[in-house]
């Protein structure tokens, strides 16, 4: 959307106060500066600053409510979970050049196709070890290749990103497709680029994505997403027919094996599960299992070069506890409470996902004393819970001490949405939270991370709905 047009649909940003709605948000300096702020969760706190937690934006056609802070946070995704289970209509499948099955899969589905598909991810995952100990030994195995591919590099100075990117998939991999890629795999790395490129383009212009109310063919990057998307979906379908060559009913070995047996079983149905389902199902799993582990990992590193105080602490404690050769197991995190803080602090400060995706209430409901009718879209803002002043004592500062208590154990913390909350949080977080652990301690354990010569590690982030750092440089010098 162009600086023009995107000033006409501001021109509508205001939703007439009334008893017991939600206040206005319109004001000449808002629209006159709108076009020259992102629609971020920072702004959106500067705006909750003046209007309160709860208060709604008008553009164009579309309202949404925006809720701020921890205690509204937990009204909306917790306490109501019920009433705002609905997909937001973006407008997408009313653009000709998005297939309508791209609102297939878990993420951007809803209704019973979501809580079909949603309780049968959740049931595989567990069955293939995700929360279990079973998962530990394929967590600790890849961890081997990687140290090796980060030993290669010899103490130069190297760019993690496609590296750890590698790592963390081919966990996910060896859940979905029932095998992992060598780093050396030039198709897997292309493929793994493409996901890169589409999170890249959508984070940075998902503000820009033409509307329903617009030209229903329009240039732009993200026809660069959709292409990217449609490689990375092609892939998925070729997985998807290798496995029905060899499917054993008796032996499923992944979770196409295990998926490709439920649309034999509900074969006549007005069934939810079948393949180009099953292909946005494995898109969701493949991003999510890891772009934002991988993400969040990238940010561990780059807190450690920036603290290296931190770094040592916690080097110490896996030293006296596990030494340098014994590999860390999920049963080694209350016997680890400071690493396991750092860990969780950087999960806080990193704030990967600041602005929950958008949900559409399916019943009228009240919030905060203010009522929001049916079909409204509601985005809760993560960020305003992650770093609420109300729950975190200086929370712009890194601090592990936020997840230690005064006797130096782990304390865990309510307002920790990293993960969001309710019916709709992530379904990976126990997979993500065995790898964050896993592979940060083992990291620690084997090597120490510093910047290169002369360079200062630096916090910076691109802009966009998701905080990635901005590309940096490791050394990692063994132990």
């Amino acid at each position: 959307m162009g600086p023009s047009s995107q000033r006409a649909a501001l021109y509508n940003l205001f939703y007439s106060s009334g008893t017991g709605r939600m206040p206005s948000v319109f004001h000449l300096w808002h629209i006159v500066h709108f076009t020259k702020k992102p629609f971020t969760s920072l702004y959106l706190l500067q705006l909750a600053q003046k209007y309160g937690n709860v208060f709604s934006l008008r553009l164009g056609r579309s309202r949404i409510v925006v809720v701020n802070g921890y205690k509204m946070a937990k009204e909306a995704l917790v306490n109501q979970a019920d009433a705002i289970l609905g997909e937001v209509d973006s407008g997408m499948s009313n653009i000709k050049c998005v297939p309508p099955s791209i609102l297939s899969g878990v993420v951007l589905s809803s209704g019973y196709r979501w809580k079909q598909n949603r309780r049968f991810m959740l049931t595989t995952l567990r069955n293939f070890g995700v929360g279990k100990s079973s998962l530990e030994f394929r967590i600790t195995e890849e961890f081997k290749h990687f140290q090796q591919a980060i030993q290669e590099e010899q103490g130069r100075p190297f760019d993690p990103h496609f590296l750890m990117n590698n790592a963390v998939s081919n966990i996910i991999c060896s859940i979905v497709f029932g095998r992992r890629f060598e780093y050396s795999d030039q198709r897997f790395q292309e493929l793994l680029h493409l996901i890169f490129e589409a999170l890249e383009v959508f984070c940075n212009a998902s503000g820009s994505l033409p509307h329903s109310e617009r030209p229903p063919v329009l240039p732009g990057r993200h026809h660069v997403m959709f292409a990217d998307y449609d490689k990375v979906v092609e892939f998925l379908r070729t997985e998807i027919e290798e496995h029905k060559k060899h499917l054993d009913p008796a032996a499923p070995r992944d979770f196409i094996d295990c998926y490709l047996e439920e649309i034999e079983k509900t074969t006549g149905n007005p069934a939810e599960f079948h393949e180009e389902n099953l292909s946005y199902c494995l898109l969701d799993l493949f991003v999510a299992g890891t772009e934002t582990t991988s993400t969040t990992l990238r940010w561990a590193l780059l807190y450690m070069m920036k603290y290296p105080d931190v770094q040592e602490k916690v080097q110490k404690e896996i030293d006296a506890i596990l030494g340098r050769d014994q590999p860390p197991l999920m049963q080694d995190r209350n016997s680890l409470p400071y690493t396991n803080a750092v860990i969780h602090e950087i999960q806080r400060m990193a704030d990967i996902i600041p602005l929950n995706q958008a949900r559409q209430a399916i019943e009228d409901m009240s919030l905060g004393g203010h009522f929001i009718p049916k079909d409204t879209a509601v985005s809760i803002n993560l960020n305003s819970v992650l770093f609420d002043e109300e729950e975190w004592e200086d929370p712009s500062t890194f601090k592990p001490e936020h997840f230690l208590d005064a006797s130096g154990k782990f304390l865990r913390r309510d307002a920790f949405f990293v993960f969001s909350a309710g019916k709709r949080s992530c379904v990976g977080e126990p997979l993500a939270r065995m790898e964050l652990f896993l592979f940060f301690t083992s990291l620690l354990q084997k090597f120490t991370f510093l910047p290169p010569e002369g360079i200062e590690p630096s916090l910076d982030f691109q802009k966009g709905i998701t905080r990635v750092p901005v590309s940096f440089k490791i050394r990692a010098i063994p132990r």
